[in-house]
């Protein structure tokens, strides 16, 4: 089996105590390659060769700094059939979803910071005849960066993007349960020229290596994307240290459609935005709230739709979904399916394990699962189970629907599917949560800012917040 490798100082190195853990393959459940089990040695050296690379890096020209970061996307486009087989192998999610969306969208993340530093600009603030004040925005050192399992390359170029384009250098780390893609940049940025020690990736595990970044008292910066319970502790052990800190975290997401909304555009995208990626998407509408006057006829229409979704091979492209990540998460989802049966939830469709036949009958695959009859205050409504797994809950009116999808303590996302416009305004002004899509679901403008509220994170990531993020303000005033 292949091993993948540590990139540190601009070369591909064995971890420091040269052992290695399995790096298993969600569609057929065995393993196939080598991680390594990394630890603070690999960190501390990794963090020597950011430091030492900085004052250069930090200090070059943009134009400079644009062209590296250009030749990676071009080189990212040029693999992308490559990679989107990494991906879907390493993760379990349709071929066809990695070539279309994370691979593309890697590329498109470092093309759009390599030319959005060019035109970042900080502001001037004139005391009329008496002094003139001006700020210096400027990168703060060595960054760390943290991703997970979800959308791998993609939100790992999510982070490290901006990161290196305002002039830091960066020890990041991706999940160990889908590490694969992130090692197959480390050879991308070398040949691309990335200066060595400008990004250094480190594998391993969260509490090894994750931990050691964290807690790192010379790594300044840290950005986050995971689960809230981690979340929670990289902030306890950080703000102590006064890093400064982005946490994109877990979602509840609700999806609200009243009884005015186009029907066919609502049914077509709520299947989608419940199941894509096996329901593994932060983003992803798993409370589904429907008006009482079309409660029963978008509950039939939708689950005929969820029944026709084909479970199969990640490398089918006739295969709607595919596995789920790690057999962990799939029994975590099957606990959940459980629970809400105890809670009183009626199976409309799904529920169960896929047994597939041949190489992938030892898979981690679950039926796209709809569950109606629960409150909204239970636990299946109220905590995030990260799968293929929905709620359908009807309502009466504006007021109820709010106090029902701002009732967790979560605040990622949320959809409004409504075709009268002061009623989509009037709601989405309401909704507690950091994005709001009406009548679309994961439209995104890469120049907006994307995050959540209450325990969904903090900071926002996403255009010129990302890069104000990763540098740090100087007013400089001057007296005329």
């Amino acid at each position: 089996m292949e091993k993948i490798l540590n990139y540190i100082n601009g070369e591909l190195v064995e971890p420091a105590g040269k052992q290695y853990f399995e790096n298993y393959e969600p569609a057929t459940g065995k393993p196939y390659s080598y991680v390594p089990d990394s630890d603070e040695r690999d960190v501390e050296k990794a963090y020597q060769a950011a430091k030492a690379a900085f004052p250069e890096w930090s200090k070059m020209n943009k134009e400079k700094r644009f062209a590296i970061l250009m030749r990676v996307s071009e080189l990212i486009e040029e693999r992308l059939e490559f990679l989107a087989q990494a991906e879907s192998r390493d993760n379990g999610k349709p071929l066809k979803l990695a070539k279309t969306v994370d691979i593309p969208r890697a590329a498109t993340n470092f093309r759009f910071y390599a030319t959005a530093i060019l035109h970042f600009a900080s502001e001037s603030h004139s005391m009329e005849d008496f002094a003139i004040n001006y700020t210096l925005r400027e990168p703060i050192g060595v960054a760390g960066c943290i991703s997970p399992w979800n959308l791998p390359l993609y939100l790992f170029s999510w982070k490290i993007a901006p990161a290196l384009a305002a002039g830091n250098t960066v020890v990041a780390k991706p999940s160990e349960i889908t590490p694969m893609t992130a090692y197959l940049l480390s050879e991308i940025c070398i040949e691309a020229g990335m200066p060595k020690g400008v990004l250094n990736i480190v594998h391993g595990y969260g509490h090894k290596v994750g931990n050691a970044i964290v807690e790192h008292d010379d790594i300044p910066v840290i950005s986050f994307t995971g689960g809230t319970v981690t979340g929670a502790e990289i902030a306890r052990k950080a703000g102590p240290k006064f890093k400064k800190l982005s946490l994109e975290l877990g979602g509840k997401n609700p999806n609200i459609i009243f009884e005015d909304c186009d029907f066919e555009s609502a049914l077509k995208t709520t299947v989608y935005s419940s199941f894509a990626n096996q329901g593994q998407i932060c983003l992803c509408g798993s409370r589904i709230f429907i008006q009482s006057s079309i409660y029963e006829k978008f509950r039939d229409a939708f689950v005929e739709k969820v029944k026709k979704l084909k479970v199969g091979n990640p490398k089918d492209e006739t295969s709607n979904l595919g596995a789920v990540v790690s057999k962990q998460h799939m029994e975590k989802v099957l606990s959940y399916i459980r629970l809400a049966e105890e809670e009183g939830g009626k199976i409309l469709t799904g529920g169960q394990r896929v047994m597939m036949e041949g190489e992938l009958a030892n898979g981690w695959y679950i039926a796209p699962t709809v569950i109606e009859g629960l409150p909204f205050t239970c636990r299946t409504n109220q905590e995030e189970i990260f799968g293929p797994v929905v709620t359908l809950t009807p309502f009466d009116t504006e007021e109820e629907v709010l106090a029902m999808a701002n009732s967790t303590k979560y605040g990622l996302s949320s959809t409004v599917w409504t075709e009268n416009l002061k009623r989509a305004h009037r709601v989405a002004a309401q909704l507690h949560t950091g994005i709001v899509w009406i009548n679309c679901w994961l439209v995104r403008d890469l120049r907006t800012p994307f995050g959540g509220v209450k325990n969904s994170g903090m900071g926002r990531e996403g255009g010129f917040e990302a890069l104000r993020f990763f540098t740090e303000p100087k007013n400089v005033c001057v007296k005329l």
